[in-house]
């Protein structure tokens, strides 16, 4: 069993501030795993149907538990899950309890109240780079071929067959149970085409018809596929200033893994790389700021930014990923702040290993290793 310190800690720190804590992520992500690595800890898994009848009256399960440390894995296939987390949050303060789903928690029809305010929200995403070390993977371009979940990225060579099996799964145990979502073969090709254009402009009318639904019908699949954590839509950031793109989102496949086997790109080519380190830097940003509100910036000229964090008082912080920082052009960030003066300006990239900075035409942009990036985006540093 691997041990994950960076999400232990995490686990630890959020039930400091609340007793239930919500630890959603995609299918085979390491949630069990994780969860039964933690110390003192009673499992109990909610897919069996004895564990499902011991949980039928709440308050007479939670009295058998007091006082101690609890995993309720797969809570979603309760009837009411929502009622045993509201009662454990309301009226067991000693009961520690981490419940775990594979989609965010207000996307299912059973849950029929979102807990807000009784439970702290943690996002388990696949491998994360500052966990290498731990899964005794140093090589970064096997973690781009291999993916993040960690079956698939401790296996000898990528698990092609699993990545299908997997996509299976994902819609018998996920997609069915929590969405009933219908025309399998529909929703199966509208994933794996934006598996196969990750990272690009999103365009609803594109995929209605190859995948012969209704552009409203897309709309649906993509909000389903979001919300299991499938896909991230970057939405454009944007002031309505003339010549911006204003509402056409970027998405994102959830895993470089799943990006290269539906492309077909094995082994890596060096013009692979850059397109999957772009991935690998929004699962980072992801997994230590626990957030999707991460955005882009385009104009109608062709510049593009690829990330857009909020900043202090309004100023944008622009990210550029670069495999090397040899291939940065200062052209997007130069329009970029023509219309945002004011910001940060970070250039990530693999082959830096000691920040260093550069004034292009009065503009100060900062070149930084990926854990330096995550640093600054967290202190504000």
């Amino acid at each position: 069993m691997w041990k994950r310190p960076f999400w232990t800690a995490r686990i630890e720190d959020a039930w400091k501030r609340r007793n239930v804590v919500w630890l959603s992520g995609i299918r085979r992500v390491g949630k069990t795993v994780l969860c039964r690595s933690l110390p003192d800890i009673e499992y109990f898994d909610c897919e069996l149907p004895r564990t499902r009848r011991a949980m039928e009256d709440p308050q007479a399960f939670l009295d058998d538990i007091r006082g101690k440390r609890v995993v309720l894995d797969e809570i979603h296939r309760l009837d009411n899950p929502s009622q045993l987390l509201k009662i454990a949050a309301d009226h067991y303060p000693d009961l520690k309890v981490i419940a775990t789903g594979s989609s965010t928690l207000s996307a299912s029809g059973k849950f029929r109240d979102t807990l807000a305010g009784r439970k702290t929200d943690l996002w388990l995403t696949p491998v994360a780079a500052a966990e290498l070390k731990d899964f005794r993977q140093p090589n970064l371009e096997r973690r781009l071929l291999h993916g993040g979940l960690p079956p698939f990225l401790l296996a000898e060579a990528p698990p092609e067959r699993d990545f299908q099996e997997w996509m299976d799964a994902y819609w018998a145990r996920d997609v069915q149970e929590l969405f009933r979502v219908g025309r399998r073969a529909s929703f199966q090709k509208f994933a794996e085409l934006l598996l196969i254009n990750s990272g690009g402009i999103f365009e609803a009318t594109r995929y209605a018809r190859p995948c012969d639904v209704s552009r409203p019908t897309i709309a649906n699949y993509l909000a389903v596929l979001e919300a299991t954590f499938v896909v991230h839509a970057v939405h454009p950031h944007s002031s309505h200033r003339s010549g911006e793109i204003i509402s056409a989102p970027k998405v994102y496949g959830f895993d470089t893994g799943f990006v290269c086997y539906h492309r077909g790109w094995k082994p890596l080519r060096r013009d692979d790389l850059g397109i999957l380190w772009e991935h690998l830097v929004l699962n980072e940003m992801h997994a230590h700021l626990q957030t999707r509100d991460i955005r882009y910036w385009r104009d109608k000229r062709q510049h593009e930014v690829d990330f857009v964090l909020p900043g202090r008082r309004g100023a944008p912080i622009a990210i550029e990923c670069k495999w090397s920082a040899d291939n940065f052009d200062a052209k997007n960030l130069r329009a970029f702040r023509h219309a945002y003066p004011k910001g940060d300006n970070f250039v990530v990239a693999q082959d830096v290993t000691r920040t260093f900075h550069r004034d292009i035409t009065g503009m100060r942009v900062t070149f930084l290793a990926l854990d330096t990036l995550i640093t600054s985006l967290r202190t504000g540093k």
